[in-house]
């Protein structure tokens, strides 16, 4: 894929566990190890099946693609490059059509524009999709009406209605997992690679946004763009070239036995990759150092993001760092901070200041939605608006104030019209959640709020140049 905007030990005796997994030296060290949020299979025969099926697969993404974002993110971490990541909260079969993965693909690129302007550098865009099917739970049981039955986990694990059959942890939905992943990654490849991308299509989008009496305030910028688009066309750009994008997927590396089961060992380096995904991240419930899910992903190529919450001490993470990425290569290592807008500004200057001081070349990313989670009045799992773009500004003052470069910002979203988070220039209030609402796990920034977000966002990186 190419995007113009980017320069161009001896092993044990012992061998795999699982049937048809690729071996490794210190791959399976985790089985031995504690570890959170995982399922209770109901059925072992179905398990070791799935996973010796998944073992077989082809890989859903390449070892040379997961280098070039490697290489992407080096440039983020060196404060030539941003990031852009966004997608459901969580992805289900259901939702996997084409016209919901174009919505999703479209708002990311739409942001991508105009955060690419306000920046002027190069956007890295990747997508929390094609894998984004498990999510952690507070607790492993729910209980409706004195009826207690498992957590819904995502469409990896069990679904979202409330009765015994679909609750029921099932391996085999593992495999459906892989197959809608690879169906999202043919749509989004088609997309990103057949003229869906073309800067000056993608630009007509936003200036439909901001004709919007709501968002007449983003009009300017959006002109800005215009001229400077018909700029490179009257300079005899090649817009051919600029017709396509990388985009990358990601999602939490939280199920793992789906994550070993694609993991294969790159023929080029003899070294694993889990290909499941070009990033990979460490959620906030699932970080401890001594536990099962550093310790895997610490032994695999990919670039790995960590979630960093308000609790978060900098031994803490000059821990991760040592473990995650010993060798201080840049690109490797993403620091996703998820503080709150009450937190931001008091917790996040310390933990910048000693892993700066350490040496060690992470890339900063801003989460702002989930520290930033509340109920409504009537009774929804909502977010702010303005709590989300507080966190935001938050996070560019303490890096302005420390001299750093705040090199990304990670957001739950669609690309539909939604009603989950309250407020925006279009408002959204409580009462279109009765109709709107459609998240089964955490609410999402609708598509205006997204674009709204970018240009808040654009204007705030305009200020860091």
């Amino acid at each position: 894929m190419t995007d113009l905007t980017f320069p161009a030990t001896p092993a044990p005796a012992a061998g795999p566990s699982v049937p048809g997994a690729a071996f490794y030296p210190g791959l399976d060290d985790w089985r031995e190890l504690p570890i959170a949020q995982q399922p209770t299979w109901s059925d072992p025969d179905v398990f070791s099946s799935s996973v010796k099926e998944l073992s077989a697969l082809p890989p859903l993404v390449f070892a040379g693609e997961v280098d070039v974002l490697r290489s992407r993110l080096a440039q983020a971490a060196q404060g030539k490059a941003f990031l852009l990541q966004g997608g459901d909260c969580a992805e289900t079969f259901e939702a996997a059509t084409a016209d919901r993965i174009s919505a999703r693909v479209k708002t990311i690129l739409q942001m991508a524009v105009v955060l690419t302007y306000g920046a002027q550098l190069p956007v890295i865009k990747m997508g929390r999709m094609a894998g984004q099917f498990a999510k952690p739970r507070s607790s492993n049981d729910e209980t409706r009406d004195g009826v207690t039955l498992p957590a819904y986990r995502g469409d990896i694990v069990n679904g979202f209605e409330f009765t015994p059959e679909s609750r029921k942890h099932d391996a085999s939905r593992m495999l459906r997992a892989y197959h809608t992943s690879a169906s999202t990654l043919n749509l989004i490849r088609a997309f990103t690679q057949g003229g869906f991308a073309d800067l000056r299509l993608v630009h007509e989008w936003n200036r439909g946004f901001t004709s919007n009496p709501a968002h007449s305030r983003y009009e300017k910028l959006a002109k800005d763009i215009d001229r400077a688009i018909k700029f490179m066309a009257s300079c005899g750009a090649d817009f051919e070239a600029l017709k396509t994008v990388e985009f990358f997927a990601s999602h939490e590396a939280l199920l793992l036995d789906y994550e070993r089961a694609l993991t294969r060992i790159d023929s080029r380096t003899g070294t694993p990759y889990d290909t499941s995904a070009h990033f990979l991240w460490i959620g906030e419930r699932t970080r401890d150092l001594d536990q099962a899910h550093v310790d895997f992903l610490s032994r695999v190529r990919n670039p790995i993001g960590v979630k960093l919450g308000p609790t978060t001490s900098p031994d803490d993470a000059l821990r991760l760092i040592e473990k995650l990425d010993p060798n201080r290569e840049p690109g490797r290592l993403t620091f996703i901070t998820r503080m709150g807008a009450s937190n931001i500004r008091e917790k996040l200057p310390n933990l910048v200041e000693k892993v700066t001081a350490s040496g060690a070349q992470v890339l900063w990313v801003t989460d702002p939605m989930h520290g930033n989670t509340v109920t409504s009045p009537n009774g929804y799992k909502t977010r702010n608006f303005d709590d989300v773009i507080d966190e935001v500004r938050g996070f560019f003052e303490v890096h302005q104030g420390l001299g750093t470069f705040p090199g990304g910002l990670h957001v739950e979203m669609t690309g539909d019209d939604v009603a989950e988070c309250l407020g925006g220039a279009d408002p959204v209030d409580q009462e279109a959640f009765l109709t709107g609402y459609e998240s089964v796990c955490d609410p999402r920034l609708n598509h205006k709020q997204s674009l709204e977000m970018a240009f808040l966002v654009a204007g705030a990186l305009g200020q860091n140049k």
